[in-house]
């Protein structure tokens, strides 16, 4: 049985209908750049996250580099953020002059570890970034408690997170901003690029919608220079559709996820953390922190000989992905901030082994037993 990695039709087929009037209105009023439609959305984005303000972006990477520009980082400032994430991460930060300062990731969760912030902190400085990967938020306490003493902005990266939960806060309303992602993958996805930042402030929103549209708030006057990072109404309209099904499709991959987990631990091979995995024949399957509430963008394994197991699904046709192969110090095109192999070990230990299967919430429990089985097969034939 071939099992693809993500299948957008169906989530989109029964809610054609739906989607369809949505976009069909936004037409009939020829109000495609911001307007009504849009400020809906972001209101009720604001309320799904637990924050007073949204403000919609063109996609998520335009959301984090926009909160840079607001908060004036450039040049000589410093970002500490994770080694181990989407490009567009440290991306942003480099894009504006600035220096991405790499702190390594817990094995277990891939996150920022809060413990290795405070020897990171330099005079220059400015924020911190912790990305919430694979649906699971970074610990926010010790980062936050870091962050006000040290009086740094913290900016979360909450592309693959809407929804997830630390202590009961929603993603993005712990730190000063938090930035989503509605790439079509994402739990919440359109039918192309968009984004959004939440935020508790008042005057960060306002400036927010500033930058966004060229630094203007009227047309043809210009505060400061901002960019084009704005949401498109017909996005807004797809995403306000599919929004009031989240917390359901939420439900599926969390069920799928603890289906995988039953299945492992049910073979004898699983350990249930990354410093228990030994031989090539363990497997660690994602790992569910404390006090979370993991919303699983995607479900991500563990294991020595992940390319193999890779291979073999391939052939088997179950889909796969590595996320990710290559961490950002040993990129070709951060070679200037001077990193070699070895640096961060965690993040480089997690490019090795890490491979996501599965997870969208339409999988069947056949499918599922479908792709574990595969999995253990694999690991079986290194017994």
């Amino acid at each position: 049985m071939a099992v693809p990695l993500l299948d957008l039709n169906a989530q989109y087929l029964p809610l054609r209908d739906e989607i369809a009037a949505a976009v069909s209105s936004v037409l009939d009023s020829q109000h495609f750049i911001l307007g009504p439609v849009v400020e809906a959305f972001e209101a009720s984005i604001a309320k799904y996250s637990g924050c007073e303000h949204a403000v919609g972006m063109s996609s998520g990477t335009d959301a984090l580099l926009a909160v840079l520009m607001a908060e004036g980082i450039g040049p000589g400032d410093e970002v500490i953020t994770t080694p181990f994430s989407f490009f567009a991460t440290a991306g942003a930060v480099h894009r504006l002059g600035a220096r991405a300062v790499f702190v390594d990731i817990d094995a277990d969760t891939f996150n920022l570890d809060p413990a290795r912030i405070e020897a990171a902190i330099t005079p220059r400085t400015r924020a911190i970034m912790p990305v919430h990967l694979f649906g699971q938020m970074a610990d926010m306490g010790p980062i936050m408690e870091i962050a006000q003493r040290r009086s740094l902005c913290v900016v979360e990266d909450a592309a693959q997170a809407i929804g997830a939960e630390y202590r009961g806060q929603c993603a993005g309303s712990i730190g000063h901003y938090g930035c989503l992602s509605f790439f079509p993958s994402k739990n919440l996805g359109g039918a192309g690029d968009g984004g959004m930042v939440v935020c508790r402030d008042a005057a960060r929103a306002d400036l927010l919608r500033r930058v966004r549209n060229h630094g203007s708030r009227t047309k043809y006057y210009h505060e400061l220079v901002g960019g084009n990072f704005r949401l498109d109404a017909l996005q807004a309209a797809i995403l306000q559709v599919k929004l009031k099904y989240l917390d359901g499709w939420t439900a599926g991959r969390q069920r799928n996820a603890d289906r995988y987990r039953a299945l492992f631990a049910a073979s004898g091979r699983a350990v249930l953390h990354a410093s228990l995995l030994q031989t090539p024949q363990q497997i660690v399957p994602s790992v569910e922190a404390p006090a979370r509430r993991h919303v699983y963008n995607q479900f991500v394994v563990r294991v020595r000989d992940r390319d193999g197991l890779r291979a073999h699904l391939q052939r088997r046709g179950i889909g796969q992905e590595v996320y990710y192969p290559l961490p950002f110090h040993l990129q070709e095109c951060f070679v200037g901030l001077g990193h070699k192999a070895g640096d961060f070990p965690a993040s480089e230990q997690a490019a090795r082994e890490a491979l996501a299967l599965p997870i969208y919430p339409e999988l069947t429990l056949g499918q599922i037993e479908e792709v574990a089985g595969a999995v253990l097969e694999f690991l079986e034939q290194h017994s």
